[in-house]
Parts: structure tokens; C-alpha cells; sequence
């Protein structure tokens, strides 16, 4: 079923989702969640850890929003403070260093944009970040499972693959934001969305992302389970695949990919 661009980022955006903790915790064996960037803070909005899946050890990261208002309130509603972006580094350079593959789960309308975030240099940790990815010597794999809203969500989607599920949205801002810019008219956000070509199946087209993760089959929905199942037996698959290649042609193969746009 397709359904229309607007349609999608009502979905992507919807509270009960499916949230970067809910796919770590049951995709994952042994999760063990760290804290804190080692400079200033611990910042909620972005949880990562180590964890094993099929009993070898792998880092995860997410972006995680809440299901309800205490738990946005908590997590910030997804948007990560610089620190959050530099906790990830830090997980995915340890990751490097014990040779773990990296997967990242990505759930942002962007990052916050608060006088504080910009003083301790939102826009340097995630300059950094896709610095340091694109030379991560493991595999790294990014999952759009909501919103994936600009550099706040790029910095943690420069993979060797990235993927999105069918009802997930990634563009270089909200269909807010862009129909305010060209239309100084934000309530023409459904117009917009239909515009921007921030749809999995458009992006796939485009070749901006590798695979859609499906939620529906033969026009009905997907339970939870069934959508969490097809998500590990692929995760399992592909980092099995990067993980066969030496580092060499696996920074090659992500050097060209995204070079190509």
C-alpha cells in the first residue's frame, strides 16, 4: 500500500512507535547501557551500549524519544544536546577499538537547538562525528526508524548501509520548516511532504538508502514482533556480510557511497 507523503510523517512521528530502546532491548542480548560523554554530561536523548547478538559483541546507539509526556520531558523528545552526539563517539571509537561493529537506530526531528546546546558546539559534535565515521575501521550499519530530521539524525547515519522502515521519513528538515521557507506558509507542511522526496520507497529510488524494513504486508499492518523479527534476521545477515571485509575495502566501499551524491 502506498500511501501519501503526509500520511507517512504522521506515522513516523506517531508516540507509539516502536523506540530505539524497544528494538536495542529485544533485537540484543545482554544490553548494557553507558553513560555520559566524559566532558560535561549524560544526555538521555541518545542511549547506546554494548550488547551481543548471536553471541558476538556489537555497539548499539540510539536516538530515543518516549511514549508518553514524562518520558519525552526525560528524553528531551529526541532531540540530542551536543553531549549526546559525543557519548556516541565515544561508544563507536571503543567499538573500534575492540573491533564491535557499530548499528544505530535513528529517531529525530533534529538536534535541539537551544542556546546551551549551541555554546558547548552542537554543530562541531556533529561535524565530528561524521568525521570520525568515515573512518571507523567496523562495520557500521544506521536504522531510520522515525524521524531522521537533518544533520541531527546524519550524525549518526554515515554507515556502510543505511536503511528505513516503510513508514519513516529522512530529509534536510521538517515539511514544517520547508513550507515555511518557500511558502512563509508552515500549515502548507502536507504540500511540502509531498515535494520533498523524504519517503523510504522515494529515497530508495534515489539511492540515498539500501533497504526499506516493511510494516505492512499485503496492506495489513505488522504486529510488533513480526516487524522486530525481520529486522534481526536482516541485521544478522549484514553485518555478517561487512564483517567478511577487511577494513581497507570496507572504508573504500563507504568513502564511494557517499561521494556518489
Amino acid at each position: 500500500m502506498t500511501r501519501p507523503a503526509h500520511e507517512i510523517v504522521k506515522l513516523a512521528r506517531d508516540k507509539d512507535r516502536l523506540t530505539a530502546l524497544d528494538f536495542i532491548e529485544t533485537i540484543f542480548d545482554n544490553y548494557q547501557e553507558f553513560h555520559g560523554d566524559r566532558l560535561f554530561s549524560d544526555d538521555e536523548a541518545v542511549v547506546g551500549g554494548i550488547a551481543l547478538l548471536e553471541n558476538k559483541p556489537v555497539t548499539v546507539v540510539g536516538i530515543q524519544k518516549g511514549h508518553n509526556l514524562p518520558e519525552n520531558i526525560k528524553r528531551n523528545f529526541g532531540a540530542p544536546h551536543p553531549e549526546g552526539y559525543r557519548k556516541a563517539l565515544r561508544l563507536m571509537k571503543q567499538a573500534e577499538k575492540f573491533g564491535r561493529p557499530v548499528i544505530t537506530f535513528i529517531n529525530t526531528a533534529g538536534a535541539y537547538c537551544g542556546v546551551g546546546a549551541e555554546e558547548r558546539g552542537e554543530g562541531e559534535a556533529i561535524a565530528r562525528n561524521l568525521l570520525e565515521m568515515s573512518d571507523l575501521k567496523v562495520p557500521i550499519l544506521a536504522i531510520i526508524i522515525g524521524e531522521g530530521g537533518s544533520g541531527g539524525a546524519l550524525a549518526l547515519g554515515l554507515g556502510d548501509e543505511v536503511w528505513m522502515m516503510e513508514n519513516s521519513i529522512y530529509a534536510v528538515l521538517s515539511p514544517e520548516g520547508f513550507a515555511s521557507i518557500l511558502w512563509k506558509d508552515g500549515s502548507r507542511a502536507n504540500e511540502a511532504a509531498e515535494l520533498m522526496k523524504i519517503t523510504a520507497p522515494e529515497l530508495k529510488e534515489l539511492g540515498v538508502i539500501e533497504r526499506i524494513i516493511p510494516e505492512t504486508f499485503r496492506d495489513e499492518s505488522l504486529t510488533n514482533e513480526e516487524i522486530i523479527a525481520r529486522m534481526k534476521t536482516d541485521i544478522i545477515y549484514k553485518i555478517k556480510e561487512l564483517s567478511q571485509k577487511d577494513s581497507d575495502e570496507l572504508l573504500e566501499a563507504r568513502y564511494q557511497r557517499f561521494r556518489k551524491y
